[in-house]
């Protein structure tokens, strides 16, 4: 999965667990140092309990991403 953090922008992301749609990627993070990413961030809802920071964007951990798409980015949350 090398994709560079703007080719995130604009794809949906979207919950094996259960099919929801959970929105379109709002930013990235990275370590710094090493320029790897570490998480897509998208805006939350306050149902997602435990996967939210402060704003109730939803922030999840690159290695719950299951597959990138052209379009879509498909998570297990």
């Amino acid at each position: 999965m090398g994709t560079k953090g703007l080719d995130f922008k604009h794809k949906e992301v979207i919950n094996i667990n259960d099919g929801k749609k959970l929105g379109f990627v709002q930013d990235v993070t990275a370590d710094l140092e090493s320029g790897v990413i570490t998480s897509i961030i998208v805006p939350g809802n306050a149902r997602l309990i435990n996967m939210f920071s402060g704003n109730n964007d939803i922030v999840i951990p690159w290695q719950n991403i299951r597959c990138i798409g052209d379009d879509v980015i498909l998570v297990e949350i």
